[in-house]
């Protein structure tokens, strides 16, 4: 009868609902503005209310990336391709959470979020399997005329920013994401307004996974407001404007020239095609080395 009486019924009972936070430094912080914004389904129905990131948040992510940098870059590529695996292992766990809130967020049927669900899946685990082997394709021994060893190197850039593409909330983000961490970059992401849920339940995914605190970042929020401090900010290496519209890419691309970040425009490379190396390649710098012969 307590029982009964204290949960209501099972007619009548709440659903909790969730709290949707920032993913920071590997905790989930409320944003310092203590500001939120309403999330809506395709059908205009109440779902959320998110967290409204703000400069300070953005700047406190950049802070946890660069922190995290030395440890995730000197990780060897084999235990980054197991870290990110584990994450897909994860996201197969929650498979029927991510296609209730796809299929919501984007208003399509059922079947076709579990094809975009799965393709997600399937995609993280490609770019994992590429973590030992993209060196090999991106490096080389080079022939010079003399007593030496020439190596070009591939190296990561650094804290990468990236704008999520806003139409696919899952999709899309994980194949902006994948490539610039496997590579060995840490991540500021901003994630796509509209339909934030996914990459909010990602970051739960992230935090109970191998991932260190720190290497992804994840922001919900206004994107005119956070992405311009993210292209401007002089510690953030390089920027994905995957989900920045042309007028927009071409004002945050003015803005990164400030500092000679690596840009990303969305036409150049499409997270709408079937993944390639390109994606992986824009996140990393070529070190030649010189070593002299029999020393």
């Amino acid at each position: 009868m307590s029982e009964r009486l204290s949960s209501g019924g099972a007619g009548n009972r709440i659903s909790v609902r969730k709290t949707p936070k920032l993913f920071i430094g590997g905790k989930f912080p409320r944003s310092e503005s203590g500001r939120s914004y309403e999330v809506a389904d395709s059908k205009g129905h109440f779902v959320a209310n998110a967290a409204m990131g703000s400069r300070k948040d953005a700047r406190d992510a950049v802070v946890a990336a660069r922190k995290a940098f030395p440890g995730w870059s000197a990780a060897t590529a084999y235990n980054r391709g197991q870290v990110l695996y584990r994450v897909a292992e994860l996201l197969e766990g929650r498979r029927s959470q991510f296609v209730d809130e796809v299929a919501a967020g984007e208003g399509v049927s059922r079947s076709k979020a579990t094809a975009a669900v799965d393709a997600a899946i399937d995609r993280w685990v490609w770019y994992a399997g590429w973590s030992d082997k993209v060196s090999q394709v991106a490096g080389s021994a080079n022939q010079v005329a003399g007593p030496y060893f020439d190596f070009s190197v591939p190296e990561p850039t650094g804290v990468v920013a990236v704008i999520a593409p806003q139409e696919s909330s899952l999709l899309g983000l994980v194949s902006v994401l994948a490539p610039a961490i496997v590579t060995g970059n840490t991540v500021v992401v901003l994630a796509s307004e509209a339909r934030p849920l996914p990459a909010v339940t990602l970051s739960e995914v992230l935090a109970t996974s191998d991932v260190p605190g720190g290497v992804v970042n994840v922001l919900t929020g206004r994107t005119d407001e956070v992405a311009p401090w993210l292209a401007s900010h002089m510690d953030v290496n390089a920027i994905d404007l995957a989900g920045a519209g042309d007028a927009a890419a071409t004002e945050l691309q003015v803005a990164a020239a400030d500092n000679l970040k690596r840009v990303l425009r969305p036409q150049r490379t499409d997270w709408t095609a079937t993944p390639d190396l390109h994606r992986m390649l824009a996140h990393l710098e070529t070190k030649t080395v010189w070593h002299p012969i029999g020393v």
